[in-house]
């Protein structure tokens, strides 16, 4: 074991560094600027002590850069470090300087519940960063649309329900060239037919159905000074969105083919119903190192699946997991609602779920649960999934369900 600690409390400008030896006493303290300059300084003032372990809080920023030059770095969970505060002080002040001797201490006194962080591969980081990326612009995509609609209903609440979506490439498109109520009075059936033919539309209404959707919209009662500002606002949101849904179908498609270059990605694929999306997701999250994660209750607990146990006494209460992986999750669960329409094992276990009162969300969290065993198998052996050897599957296609 390592003879000195450090504690980095992270910062957006500024980072606070304490470094302590075994018996707990303070060597150094120091801050680092947070740019090129203040980070090599950091490196070559850590190295000064050695074969050094680094305690951090948040799990990434200078993680490459101290990995890289060799230290151990050990993440350690905001909850863990909000509960160890008054081992060290009754009050309730936080200073970065106090943080970065509990971080220091806490993993001298109990490292061995920490483990050191290993670095994911160039691979699965870069997938990670498109994965992460995309979910973030969808997230600005439908707040922008929800502005859109918001816009629209305050002066023409027609253009808002024309189409299904309104930000759909020929909605978005629609209000681009129709952005007020006066600009679309001379669209009729054979103007709206050669709009719709002129943008691939692809829905199930016809031409008179849209026009008669436009028209019999509520009217707005906005001045035409108003409106016209409100037009050009709309237009803008409109091109926005357009560019935000163009990335997003490029950053879709870079996605799909980096996971399918992936030998876990093809584990993942081969899952039901996963597709090449949430197979990203999942293994964006889920990383490449097979030591990360002790068992499958680990990982089922890191993703959120699992549900937390308090038990006192003869009380016993059974919660929602709040704190874990939000996007590991929303991944998971989206691969379990898929499979229970491809996988009669799925659809069974969601069915029982329902038939003892829990309601899609908590039977979905059930079902990926079960499925956090399988996958955990699959990819520990390097395996894609075949469910001639899902035991499960089999002892109920054996008993006719």
């Amino acid at each position: 074991m390592s003879k000195f600690f450090a504690g980095l409390d992270w910062a957006s400008q500024v980072h606070a560094v304490c470094v302590i030896d075994e018996h707990g006493t303070v060597k150094t303290r120091f801050e680092v600027t947070h740019d090129a300059v203040g980070l090599r300084e950091l490196c070559r003032r850590l190295a000064a002590f050695g074969a050094i372990a680094v305690a951090i809080e948040r799990p990434s920023g200078t993680l490459d850069t101290l990995i890289e030059a060799g230290f151990t770095v050990v993440p350690i969970h905001p909850n863990a470090v909000k509960a160890s505060r008054p081992r060290y002080r009754s009050h309730g002040a936080k200073s970065d300087t106090s943080d970065a001797y509990l971080l220091a201490d806490l993993l001298r006194t109990d490292g061995h519940r920490f483990k050191p962080l290993t670095p994911h591969s160039d691979e699965i980081r870069a997938l990670r960063a498109l994965v992460r990326g995309r979910d973030d612009l969808i997230a600005t995509r439908v707040q922008l649309a929800n502005q859109l609609r918001s816009l629209l209903e305050s002066f023409w609440p027609g253009a808002a329900t024309v189409f299904a979506d309104v930000d759909s490439p020929i909605g978005l498109a629609f209000i681009d060239r129709y952005p007020t109520p006066a600009s679309a009075k001379g669209l009729g059936l054979k103007r709206m037919a050669a709009f719709c033919a002129q943008h691939g539309y692809s829905g199930h209404r016809s031409a008179e159905e849209l026009v008669c959707r436009l028209r019999d919209a509520p009217a707005a009662t906005c001045g035409a000074l108003e409106t016209q500002a409100k037009g050009e606002l709309a237009r803008a949101l409109a091109h926005s969105l357009v560019a935000i849904v163009e990335h997003i179908r490029r950053l879709t498609n870079r996605i799909e083919h980096a996971v399918a270059a992936l030998d876990d990605g093809r584990i993942l694929m081969s899952f039901p119903r996963a597709g090449r999306i949430c197979a990203a997701q999942i293994l964006a999250e889920l990383g490449s190192d097979r030591q990360r994660f002790s068992s499958d209750q680990h990982l089922a607990a890191e993703a959120g699946v699992a549900p937390l146990t308090y038990q006192s006494g003869k009380c016993r209460a059974v919660t929602f997991r709040w704190a874990c992986n939000h996007r590991l999750r929303a991944a998971l669960t989206c691969l379990a609602d898929n499979s229970r329409h491809a996988s009669t094992w799925a659809a069974h276990v969601y069915a029982k779920a329902r038939g003892r009162g829990c309601d899609h969300p908590h039977a979905v969290r059930i079902l990926a649960r079960a499925w956090v065993r399988v996958i955990w198998r699959a990819w520990l052996d390097r395996k894609p999934y075949d469910p001639s050897q899902h035991r499960a599957t089999q002892r109920l296609q054996l008993a006719g369900g």
